[in-house]
């Protein structure tokens, strides 16, 4: 059959069957945060949005944006690329307040910042008494946003309790409203020690609500907003699937357990990850040398270097064990605190301690390290990404005895440097480390003991020893998979999940 049609002929019919072509819109899923990276971060919370909206953004083809506070602490270079959208003002009970609504893209993402310098120019984060009021006017402004640039969003995903109030603000003034009532909602548990605890009275004098709601909120006479947050949302979640398991337990709920159980039908466990691109020791422009699995060299020249610049011992053939952490009980520094001179003592081993905590801690291993000299080093510090990227480099192993961790990403970071992990096996560091006898990636305790994790140290510092078996696990780790992929296939299938059943 010969083709007659002429190319004009041919364009328009082409231009004529393209008018009936309907192109699918992305799901939108909007993230409220308190912090997130690059901006701001005081701990695994901002690193974990950070890295998991970015991925999100990457590989899947969802339409995903980030809503956060504008704290006076995000740095001024990141500030001047803001773009201002509109000046709103936002009723919070009895309160008014007018807040500036600010726009930024990057990586495929954007982010709104909600302006508001009475609640967030402050030198910290957290830790103050208006906390409550802060938050549930960030938590009101989330709905705000929403109508003053109208994006309503399929889903809206929140995390922990300072996001907690959005779902009692959904419950209470828009659930039934045309614009917002199939908004879909996810709430992730990143640390329920944490959990928005208050008197009733809060109930209206903050949210504006009556008695009638009271219920919603009440756990163990107060109001609790993460109870109320896992009773409204339609799905959810936490960063790991043992911690999702240990979240059933008295020991790890807070109080909490009965409530997850109840909503057992909804609840899972999604294990974070780490941004790969971000760190990798083969490109880490913070490190004195590069390298990689297959060329050790640089990992070798980054300890001798943090070892002159903390006045240690070069010496190869001594290892190295880093403590990388807050200095408070959770972490398990009562468990190092038993043995630690023992170690010193008895072993050779170089020890350096970095964080900042609690000042009995603090002052302990202070003390320790001038006791110690050439064994020891201390540095009483809140976190600096370059000095813990270089000690992350440097250091032989890792050392984690949390009595809880929801995720932790200290071992993924490290394990991602060649530095080989000492866990307790608990929540994520169950799930990412697996112990060396078994074929994993590190060594691994079960019991929250001095002498169990004493054992497990020793018998790290032997395997170091034997210079070819280490570097095979040290590989091992270094060749783990952290990066999102798995877990942003399970969000993404999370979101369409929720959107499917709206």
């Amino acid at each position: 059959m010969v083709d007659i049609m002429t190319r004009s002929e041919k364009d328009a019919n082409i231009e004529i069957s393209t008018q009936f072509i309907t192109v699918e819109p992305k799901k939108k899923i909007l993230i409220a945060t308190s912090e997130c990276t690059p901006f701001v971060t005081e701990g695994a919370l901002g690193e974990s949005i950070g890295s998991l909206s970015k991925s999100l953004s990457l590989e899947t083809d969802l339409d995903i944006r980030v809503v956060m506070p504008l704290y006076s602490s995000i740095r001024d270079g990141l500030r001047a690329q803001f773009k201002f959208l509109k000046e709103i003002t936002v009723k919070l009970s009895w309160r008014t307040e007018k807040c500036n609504l600010y726009r930024f893209d990057k990586d495929n993402l954007v982010f709104y910042f909600i302006d508001c310098p009475k609640y967030f120019a402050r030198e910290k984060l957290y830790g103050f008494d208006d906390d409550l009021e802060r938050f549930a006017f960030f938590n009101k402004c989330v709905f705000e946003l929403m109508s003053a640039i109208h994006y309503i969003p399929d889903v809206l995903h929140c995390h922990d309790w300072q996001t907690a109030g959005c779902m009692l603000f959904y419950e209470g003034f828009y659930k039934k409203t045309p614009l917002f009532g199939k908004i879909k909602k996810l709430f992730t548990i990143h640390n329920l020690s944490k959990q928005g605890i208050y008197s009733f009275d809060k109930l209206y004098d903050i949210f504006g609500l009556g008695s009638e709601y009271k219920n919603l909120v009440d756990y163990c006479e107060n109001m609790n907003l993460v109870k109320c947050a896992i009773e409204v949302c339609d799905m959810l979640n936490t960063v790991s699937p043992k911690y999702a398991e240990e979240l059933n337990e008295d020991d790890y709920s807070f109080g909490l357990n009965r409530m997850i159980g109840k909503n057992s039908f909804k609840f899972f466990g999604i294990l974070d990850g780490i941004d790969v691109d971000k760190y990798n020791c083969e490109t880490d422009m913070m490190l004195v040398s590069n390298f990689s699995a297959e060329n050790l060299d640089g990992k070798r020249n980054c300890k001798s270097k943090l070892q002159s610049n903390l006045n240690l011992p070069i010496k190869s053939e001594t290892p190295v064990i880093a403590i990388v952490s807050k200095l408070i009980p959770e972490k398990g520094m009562d468990l190092i605190k038993d043995v630690i001179e023992q170690l010193l003592d008895n072993d050779e081993v170089q020890i350096i301690v970095l964080g900042k905590g609690d000042p009995y801690y603090e002052e302990y291993f202070s003390e320790l390290s001038k006791r110690y000299v050439g064994k020891m080093f201390t540095l009483i510090s809140p976190y600096q990404e370059e000095i813990v990227r270089k000690v992350y480099a440097g250091a032989d192993m890792l050392l984690m005895p949390s009595k809880y961790e929801p995720c932790g990403i200290s071992q993924m970071i490290a394990s991602r440097y060649g530095t080989v992990s000492i866990v307790r096996e608990t929540g994520g560091l169950y799930d990412s480390i697996k112990p060396v006898g078994l074929g994993g990636n590190g060594f691994t305790f079960k019991s929250y003991n001095s002498y169990d994790m004493l054992w497990v140290i020793r018998e790290a510092i032997e395997y170091f020893k034997e210079k070819d078996r280490w570097q095979a696990l040290m590989k091992k780790a270094m060749s783990t998979d952290f990066s999102w992929s798995k877990s942003v296939k399970l969000y993404e299938t999370t979101y369409l999940r929720l959107i499917k059943n709206a």
